[in-house]
């Protein structure tokens, strides 16, 4: 098979109505690892960098609200940090580059699920503005 490891996906594919920040950024702690009171973190298996995560809200309206909110793991030297939080929005809007998803069976449903990984996270970029139309009875140039 073609397919091996994560598949390279764009924000947009992930997220197609944008996502929020509704957490901190924290260091995954690699459990397996982990043990006698001491803690280890998590460092991804392919670039040895890391592992921070970042709870955040799909703000696709259609989404179920159990289903909202997902983790977005990021692989970096250093803590991410968060865009900044724009007047008058209860949640930071973000967005994320370099994005890939691993699917899984999820052991507690038995049911596909998704782990999802970027390179960054930044404030979303400005939307491009509207396409014109010709209007009715005229010719387009």
């Amino acid at each position: 098979m073609a397919i091996q490891g994560p598949i390279p996906v764009s924000f947009e594919q992930v997220f197609p109505h944008g996502c929020y920040i509704v957490g901190e950024v924290e260091q995954v702690k690699d459990f397996t690892a982990s043990a006698n009171g001491r803690t280890v973190y998590a460092k991804d298996k392919i670039t040895g960098e890391p592992v921070w995560q970042v709870a955040v809200m799909d703000a696709d309206p259609t989404v179920k609200a159990g289903q909202k909110t997902v983790s977005v793991k990021i692989l970096a030297d250093v803590q991410p940090v968060p865009p900044a939080s724009l007047p008058g929005l209860p949640f930071v809007p973000v967005e994320f580059d370099g994005m890939t998803v691993t699917p899984y069976v999820a052991q507690n449903t038995g049911r596909l699920a998704w782990s999802i990984r970027a390179r960054t996270m930044r404030a979303p970029r400005a939307t491009a503005p509207a396409k014109h139309t010709a209007t009715a009875g005229k010719d387009a140039a």
